[in-house]
């Protein structure tokens, strides 16, 4: 028997158990991953190379197994990037929908208050045409409506500077989160910085 010949078939033995555990172990990274996505967890090396039983080493030095994990880390943060926008976009469209139903609670207060006004006007027009021929109960009567109106129309001052204030909150939320759009934007578009 050839000595030369004895190492051949141990090597070749040994290179198969290697490749044979490779390929487990890109099975175990592969599976790994897939249960990371339905957890919905982030996608890391380190995280890959517990829920793998692999090393990390083993991570960056298999060129598939690299590569497999910084697709799936590629994706996660697109996800998340999405995810992000999707709830700015709510957020901005619960805003916007504030702020048109403050502007729209504004026109109308302010359309009260001005139907109010024109009715206290028209009421004291009277009230100094007439005072003379009405009786002091009359006289009473109108300076109590008169009274009431000038309360509600007081009311309705400070409902209209609260639905301004509130206005006004809307539309720096909308600002804000223009802004922030604006920065996530910026983020998808440079994701390195």
């Amino acid at each position: 028997m050839n000595a030369a010949a004895v190492p051949a078939p141990r090597t070749a033995a040994a290179l198969a158990a290697r490749r044979q555990r490779t390929e487990a172990a890109l099975h175990h990274v592969h599976a790994a991953i897939a249960r990371l996505r339905r957890e919905k967890a982030q996608v890391s090396v380190a995280a890959v190379a517990r829920r793998a039983d692999v090393s990390r080493a083993f991570l960056y030095d298999n060129l598939e197994a690299r590569a497999t994990v910084a697709i799936a880390m590629a994706e996660g943060r697109e996800r998340r990037v999405r995810t992000l926008a999707a709830q700015d976009n709510e957020r901005e469209a619960t805003w916007r929908e504030r702020a048109l139903n403050a502007e729209e609670g504004l026109r109308a207060a302010q359309a009260e208050i001005l139907a109010q006004r024109s009715r206290i006007g028209e009421l004291l027009g009277q009230i100094r045409d007439l005072e003379t021929e009405w009786t002091e109960e009359t006289i009473q009567r109108i300076s109590t409506e008169n009274t009431t109106l000038k309360q509600r129309v007081r009311r309705l001052i400070a409902d209209n500077r609260t639905l301004d204030e509130r206005l006004k909150a809307a539309r720096s939320n909308l600002r804000f989160q223009d802004r922030r759009i604006a920065d996530l934007e910026a983020g998808l578009a440079d994701p390195l910085s």
